[in-house]
């Protein structure tokens, strides 16, 4: 379990989803609570810029490139930013007929190291970004959440594929796009709200269960909404490229205003419909635990 107190008083509190939602709350929640992210450490002030680390990243890739970011992540060395989580919010219907409302709390945009003045968005490996998702206490986003987060988002910009070829996970590349990615958000009058359609990203799937060894990847919205990359298992679990993101959700959710740990929801028979186009996922943490071994 978490080490966060606010999980583990969630967790404790054995609401039983079957006994009923909670009645009289606020359909959704306007804002995130700010110790949904105390678990990620503060950066410090000697903390090297994103252009820096990839100077010194740039002869670097794969897997030994991962165990750099993660060492800089779970330092703390990531733009504040991210620390701002943002609200979005589902609904659904269930048998019963009653409305439920689904407020996810996630990361404003894809992963980074560095500070707000000078980062870079990291792309990781499946193993990579879920350690990082389980010392910070979150979860990855499944696709039907990706959907949302796009069609929520307050500053979008349009996917800038760059030619495949053999160089696609080098660090060169990933710099080149983070520089047109920040050159677009520029153009659109960039702030740091919730942010979308830039990157794939790297999600949680009853796939992976069954495709043990692959990482499951999803999105890239263009601007008429549909994504250039459906649901895929095809790559290897350490692989990454320069189109992939890493977008977290809190392991707290709100059920009709009311805190609930997401993995209830997500594996409960009617609500997890709401999150997940697959349906129920189980054991998430236990996924995702196994993800990182």
């Amino acid at each position: 379990m978490s080490r966060n107190p606010v999980v583990r008083l969630i967790a404790c509190a054995a609401l039983s989803f079957g006994l009923g939602l909670p009645l009289g709350a606020k359909a959704a929640t306007e804002t995130c609570a700010e110790d949904l992210t105390q678990e990620i450490p503060s950066r410090a002030a000697q903390a090297p810029s994103g252009s820096n680390l990839m100077q010194q990243m740039r002869d670097v890739s794969g897997t030994a490139r991962d165990k750099a970011v993660v060492r800089e992540m779970l330092a703390g060395n990531m733009p504040g930013f991210l620390r701002q989580l943002q609200p979005v919010s589902i609904s659904g219907t269930l048998s019963s007929g009653q409305q439920v409302m689904v407020t996810l709390c996630v990361t404003p945009e894809y992963l980074a190291i560095g500070s707000d003045q000078d980062f870079v968005r990291m792309p990781m490996g499946l193993t990579a970004a879920a350690r990082v998702a389980q010392e910070f206490g979150f979860y990855l986003p499944t696709p039907k959440m990706v959907d949302h987060i796009y069609g929520q988002a307050q500053l979008r910009v349009a996917p800038s594929p760059m030619k495949p070829t053999d160089q696609m996970s080098s660090t060169a590349y990933l710099v080149q796009h983070n520089q047109t990615v920040e050159r677009q958000f520029a153009s659109v009058g960039s702030t740091r709200a919730l942010a979308a359609g830039h990157k794939k990203d790297l999600v949680l799937s009853n796939r992976l269960r069954t495709k043990q060894g692959r990482v499951a990847i999803y999105g890239w919205h263009r601007t008429n909404g549909k994504p250039i990359q459906p649901l895929s298992t095809v790559h290897g679990a350490e692989y990454a490229d320069y189109s992939h993101g890493v977008r977290l959700v809190s392991r707290v959710a709100y059920v009709n205003g009311a805190p609930q740990p997401l993995e209830d929801i997500i594996r409960h028979r009617e609500l997890s419909h709401i999150v997940s186009d697959e349906g129920p996922i189980d054991n998430v943490q236990d996924l995702l635990a196994n993800l990182t071994r």
